[in-house]
């Protein structure tokens, strides 16, 4: 099993102020979880990678900390000496500003700095990080408190590729290992689909408030929509099924040229971890192979995938923009789809014992993250920040769709409505599936 730090206890109490004591208690308890995630892994799981969009667990473990040792630490300690000046090379992910870094799709090459390395730079930096915390002049503690956050939100980020990353890894393995054995329940069938309609006209959207947001997702402003219908829930595994018995793998009208491309070249017969087997079909999870339950809702399609099942069924998929304004009509929270926290690393589907009242959205948050119609592109009025840290998400606003809604893999207290998550339209190894829409 996997060496632990002492972030994994308790930790010391701290003699800081109140306002000090909540940072500590913050950074403990996001630092922990991550380390609670390693748990169930072997030494050997560290060093996978099955292909280039996946990092290996060690790395991700040592790249959250490199994010602390050169955002906070480098700013804020006078003459830094870095815990090891290599690591500055192979825990860089994509920042120009910060200089060379290791390629991406060579990161499960590294068998050093070992598991026990990677452990104890994780554990010297927090412990540096926390002496910050504790004895920063009181002046600087906004700025520490802004960056701090936006470190946290970013292991968050980090801990749900962890997740999606294993799957990957496991998935690919013959022996179809298990990551964590749980007692699987049977989705409970989703009430019958409705199409609920929302009123166009002019709706602001995106962030606004004093509350953490990333920059891509400001500033809040105006768009005018048509009116439109939302299905009440996601599409789910028996409904692709359907899809896929009637062909449509192997019908081009229902595909994008470029995804008709994917669909030939990678021999596409299915979602990413289904398997046809003599019983019928399956689906790999992080807790093994189980039988596809209709009821759950689709997951790991790609946005081509997902964009041609809306066009077979006759439907589309929602933008960003109604996807949104939907979800804040229906004051959507994160209490009814399963989350990083429950542990269970696998959409829960419906949780509703009795039939629910009509025209009500399920599923809006959790469980998986919903493709939307939506290009990944700047706001009116967005302005890439200077240095490093607009690296974060404005260099990445071309070729990319949108995704709303948080997965089974994203920490409950991370996800909120405006949340934009970003990817090529042909990923799929992330917990992704959608929804339907169409105009009224």
């Amino acid at each position: 099993m996997s060496p632990q730090s002492p972030l994994s206890k308790s930790g010391p109490p701290s003699t800081a102020s109140p306002e000090r004591s909540q940072l500590i208690d913050r950074y403990r308890d996001v630092r922990r979880l991550s380390e609670e995630l390693c748990r169930p892994l072997e030494v050997e799981d560290y060093v996978i990678q099955t292909i280039e969009d996946v990092s290996p667990p060690k790395w991700h473990i040592g790249h959250t900390t490199w994010f602390f040792e050169q955002v906070i630490l480098e700013r804020f300690e006078p003459n830094l000496k870095r815990h090891d000046d290599r690591y500055f090379f192979v825990f860089n992910s994509y920042y120009e500003s910060f200089g060379e870094r290791i390629v991406q799709a060579n990161r499960g090459t590294l068998s050093r700095p070992t598991l026990d390395d990677v452990m104890a730079y994780r554990q010297a930096v927090d412990e540096r990080v926390v002496r910050l915390i504790e004895t920063l002049d009181p002046g600087d503690i906004p700025a520490l408190t802004e960056l701090l956050i936006l470190g946290l939100n970013h292991e968050q980020q980090h801990q749900e590729l962890f997740v999606t990353d294993i799957k990957h890894n496991f998935a690919a393995n013959p022996l179809r290992p298990i990551y964590l054995a749980g007692e699987h329940r049977p989705a409970l069938p989703y009430p019958e689909a409705e199409f609920v309609q929302f009123e166009g006209g002019v709706h602001e959207i995106g962030h606004h408030g004093d509350q953490f947001a990333y920059d891509n997702e400001s500033p809040r402003h105006r768009v005018y929509l048509n009116d439109f219908r939302l299905s009440s829930r996601p599409v789910t595994c028996g409904e692709y099924l359907d899809f896929i018995n009637d062909n449509a793998y192997s019908d081009h009208r229902f595909w994008l040229s470029s995804g008709w491309d994917f669909v030939r070249q990678e021999n596409w017969k299915a979602p990413l971890y289904w398997l046809h087997t003599d019983d019928g079909w399956q689906v790999m999870t992080l807790g093994g192979l189980k039988p596809i339950d209709p009821n759950e809702p689709v997951v790991h399609v790609s946005y081509y995938e997902a964009a041609a099942f809306a066009r077979w069924a006759g439907k589309r998929l929602p933008t960003e923009a109604e996807w949104e304004i939907a979800a804040r009509a229906q004051n959507a929270s994160p209490v009814d789809g399963a989350f990083l926290d429950d542990r269970v690393f696998h959409p829960v589907g419906c949780r509703i014992q009795t039939p629910a009242e009509s025209g009500t959205l399920h599923g809006m948050l959790g469980d998986l993250w919903e493709w939307t119609g939506s290009a990944y592109l700047p706001y009116p009025g967005y302005l890439q920040a200077a240095g490093a840290l607009g690296e974060y998400n404005g260099k990445f606003m071309s070729g990319q769709m949108v995704l709303r809604g948080g997965s089974c893999a994203t920490p409950r207290d991370h996800v909120r409505l405006t949340y934009r998550n970003f990817f090529q339209p042909e990923k799929r190894w992330q917990f992704s599936g959608l929804r339907l829409a169409e105009d009224a």
